[in-house]
């Protein structure tokens, strides 16, 4: 593999290899593998070009429709409910930062100076949502084709399905929470966070959901992540989730 420094991604070409996907329309690889921050900066030199954010959005139905299709075929036996909490767990951002390293996809995106030299490469937000934007590039190239997006996601998933089930049932909670909160409009769901004890190297941090400013769960734990999933879990199991 070609080497690679901080501010220039390795060339297109062998990640088409990696994904088994080769492109009609490079612009549209090129696209998903933009971030925000370099496109900001080509935009103060009066240079314009898109980043990855809309296929990032397109991406996150394409990766649904394919991991919801896989469930209801392979988990015939599961309720809406399982299935529910076995999708949000393997398309939540943590399993899709898991997968972009699979194919150490940070390595071929465009990113801004400062967020190529602050590990922007190996940050789980951003490539997260690259895998993403990468799915709806092979999505639209292919002309709609979820036969192609099948192949290529489905090994990830099923492999993180199996990482599940041997280490205790990773459920993200936050994201089952939003999926029922997004079922009523105007609804407002923040997590807060009301309280912070202990050294720094022992910190314990306590957050609250609330949804349209009323509490509806609160959690503690040692990362104010783990806090809000605390949070969230308690708040599902208002809304009548059992665990």
């Amino acid at each position: 593999m070609s080497k690679i420094n901080e501010s220039y991604p390795l060339p297109q070409e062998e990640l088409e290899k990696k994904i088994g996907y080769v492109y009609e329309n490079k612009e549209t690889l090129k696209c998903a593998l933009t971030h925000s921050s370099y496109s900001n900066e080509l935009k103060a030199k009066g240079v314009k070009i898109e980043c990855n954010e809309r296929l990032e959005f397109l991406g996150d139905s394409v990766l649904s429709t394919a991991v919801s299709e896989y469930l209801y075929s392979e988990y015939s036996e599961n309720q809406e409910g399982d299935l529910t909490k076995i999708r949000a767990a393997v398309v939540c951002e943590k399993a899709l930062a898991k997968y972009s390293a699979k194919i150490s996809l940070g390595d071929y995106m465009y990113l801004g100076h400062g967020e190529a030299m602050n590990n922007g490469r190996h940050r789980a937000s951003i490539t997260a949502d690259a895998f993403e934007a990468l799915l709806a590039s092979m999505y639209l190239d292919s002309g709609y084709d979820m036969g192609v997006i099948r192949p290529f996601v489905l090994p990830f998933i099923k492999e993180e399905i199996e990482f599940i089930s041997k280490n205790s049932t990773f459920i993200d909670y936050k994201t089952m929470l939003q999926q029922i909160v997004q079922q009523s409009e105007g609804e407002r769901l923040e997590y807060v966070l009301t309280g912070e004890e202990g050294p720094d190297h022992n910190k314990t941090f306590t957050v609250e959901a609330r949804l349209n400013g009323d509490v509806i769960g609160s959690g503690t734990a040692h990362s104010k992540r783990e806090a809000e999933q605390a949070a969230a879990k308690v708040a599902l199991v208002l809304f009548g989730e059992k665990f």
